[in-house]
């Protein structure tokens, strides 16, 4: 769903470990690693959206995370001029995001990519709270970068669901 500003409505996810650790995904046939983060379809509310991308891009339900912490608004961020395609309407120019920081309560055996016919990720591994801003694609640096600040006194003093 596009927005009147040309933003696609859009959930982020960060999944921590109890060692504080973030999942961290390549996707399929890039060299690109990022979060999983998908659209908000019209019936949805920003949380079951976040639940059914959850599943689709890394396998996991309810019952293998907690919600720690939600941000406050929505966070933006536009596409490059060469990403934006022209020929559809409505035109969407970049992405308005809820972020979800999740603390996983599953083993990482519950992690499954392929449950879906076309995963979104080839592989995942757990990394350093800020390593994320060193590898994700520049046009969504800041986004994440705002995200990771706001979540970041909740992984210091939030230690169980």
């Amino acid at each position: 769903m596009i927005d009147s500003d040309g933003f696609r409505r859009n959930v982020g996810i960060i999944i921590s470990n109890p060692a504080g650790e973030l999942l961290w995904a390549r996707r399929v046939g890039r060299p690109m690693w990022q979060f999983p983060q998908g659209g908000i379809q019209q019936d949805e509310t920003p949380k079951q959206a976040m639940y059914r991308e959850l599943y689709e891009e890394t396998g996991l339900v309810a019952e293998h995370v907690c919600i720690i912490g939600r941000t406050n608004g929505w966070l933006r961020y536009r596409l490059p001029p060469a990403l934006i395609r022209h020929d559809r309407k409505p035109l969407c120019i970049g992405q308005k995001q809820v972020w979800f920081m999740l603390r996983m309560l599953g083993a990482d055996c519950d992690i499954k990519l392929d449950v879906t016919d076309m995963p979104e990720f080839e592989s995942w591994k757990w990394v350093h709270y800020w390593h994320p801003l060193r590898e994700v694609v520049s046009f969504k640096r800041s986004v994440y970068k705002q995200a990771l600040r706001e979540f970041a006194p909740l992984l210091e003093t939030f230690k169980a669901c």
